[in-house]
């Protein structure tokens, strides 16, 4: 910066005035602002527009396009480009407004003045509002800049390589993430997105528990969504057709298990229009049970539902048998309980809902609900265990025992109370989120 100020004053002696020394210095300035906007909106725009989106644009024979999808065929060295050439401007900038201040001021007063006076600058006319554009007008500004952010990649290009070098060995000595130039949206922002837009009146609320649901589905294992063992309808290989069929239609399944033995050697599924099928229309006669039987798939509780869904389609299979870590039955899954997952849950006749708004507070619950979907009905923060994923294996977890009916449970600001039990098992709780006063008098309030 001495430098930069001394050469300043030189050009005193070779007789430019002080105002020409200035008025060249501040339209400088205004060049190298306008250098620094064009790189911060470029840098929003160009990561800000999805992938799937350049394609289209590529497709459609859209001006621009082509440039835009080379450059981000290399995301890192684009961004490399764009913090470089943004650096190098930002700096200069700074370098001429103190030089310039010192025409005017004392060494330390022009620093200082120059400091304040470009940092306010920067933000405002070269980061805030320009990204703001670029946020608004992501598609039609990418493509008007990438081919001048092409012509500086080029321009500037021994910097880019050399920076580009430096800063993947950075993040490979601290252990950092390699791909920096990662898009800006993460999980979490999408899902503040979804809960904004749902208060903003522009997501309906079923509509943010179907998309909440997605984000939930790959992180969801067999254990979470199967019918549990207890709850099985299944039959004998060795049972007539007519047993078939009865068990079918008193289970109100199309899809029901079959078992030799035992459940836990499940040997297939019979569908139930293959029975009524053979029973109504069947050319061969003595066909058996057996002879019915469709392919099933067996797989650990820690499947991931995502993969295990992507496998019945590919394998065409209905139904899939739960082993625990010894081998055994656990449970069962239908494609029927993972489209559950996502569109949540789908009753039938008489069936009753898995979780009932009682009040604001209140909520009665199906002992094998989840405890996350308990969570999200009244915004609390019930924890899940390795032991446990339903609201009947927190309340034994609790206990540590059998339990009955009537018992109440406390955890935190949150209390449990068993409304049915059948034999062992709990099969609905009511759940109430207890508030302070302080609470109670806010409510009050809103309500006056």
């Amino acid at each position: 910066m001495d430098s930069l100020a001394s050469a300043l004053v030189a050009t005193t002696s070779l007789g430019l005035d002080r105002s020409t020394i200035t008025l060249v210095g501040v339209a400088s300035l205004v060049v190298l602002m306008a250098l620094s906007a064009f790189f911060s909106s470029s840098e929003t725009a160009m990561f800000s527009l999805p992938r799937h989106r350049v394609e289209a644009l590529v497709d459609d024979g859209v001006p621009g396009a082509e440039t835009v999808a080379a450059l981000k065929r290399d995301p890192h060295r684009l961004l490399v480009t764009i913090l470089v050439g943004n650096n190098l401007v930002n700096i200069a900038m700074s370098s001429l407004a103190t030089g310039l201040a010192g025409l005017y001021l004392s060494r330390g007063e022009s620093v200082l003045a120059a400091t304040l006076v470009i940092t306010a600058l920067v933000l405002l006319f070269g980061e805030s509002g320009p990204k703001s554009y670029a946020v608004s007008n992501t598609e039609s500004w990418a493509l008007r800049v990438g081919p001048p952010l092409a012509y500086v990649e080029s321009l500037i290009y021994p910097l880019v390589v050399l920076f580009d070098y430096l800063t993947r060995a950075v993040n490979r000595v601290t252990g950092g993430r390699a791909a920096i130039e990662s898009s800006y949206v993460s999980r979490d922002e999408i899902r503040a997105l979804i809960e904004t837009g749902e208060r903003a009146g522009v997501i309906e609320e079923d509509e943010r528990e179907m998309l909440q649901r997605i984000f939930r589905f790959n992180n969801t294992i067999a254990k979470e969504v199967m019918t549990p063992r207890l709850d099985v309808d299944a039959v004998d290989v060795e049972a007539s057709l007519d047993e078939a069929l009865e068990a079918c239609v008193q289970a109100g399944h199309e899809l029901l298990a079959v078992y030799e033995g035992s459940l836990d050697n499940v040997v297939g599924v019979v569908s139930l229009r293959d029975i009524v099928r053979q029973r109504r229309y069947g050319e061969r006669a003595g066909v058996a049970l057996r002879d019915l039987l469709e392919a099933t798939l067996h797989v650990p509780e820690s499947k991931n539902v995502d993969d295990l869904l992507q496998q019945m389609r590919e394998e065409r299979v209905g139904m899939v048998v739960v082993l625990d870590e010894f081998g055994t039955t656990e449970g069962i899954i239908t494609t029927e309980d993972l489209v559950e997952e996502i569109v949540g849950e789908i009753l039938e006749g008489e069936e009753e809902r898995p979780i009932t708004v009682v009040d604001d507070d209140t909520v009665l619950v199906r002992g094998e609900v989840n405890v996350d979907e308990v969570n999200d009905a009244l915004d609390i923060d019930l924890p899940e265990g390795e032991e446990f994923e339903t609201i009947a294996g927190f309340i034994f977890n609790r206990a540590g025992r059998l339990v009955e009916v009537g018992e109440t449970f406390r955890y935190g600001d949150v209390e449990l109370r068993v409304e049915r039990v059948e034999n062992t098992r709990i099969m609905k709780a009511r759940v109430t989120r207890l508030r302070t006063p302080d609470e109670t008098d806010v409510d009050d309030e809103t309500d006056g």
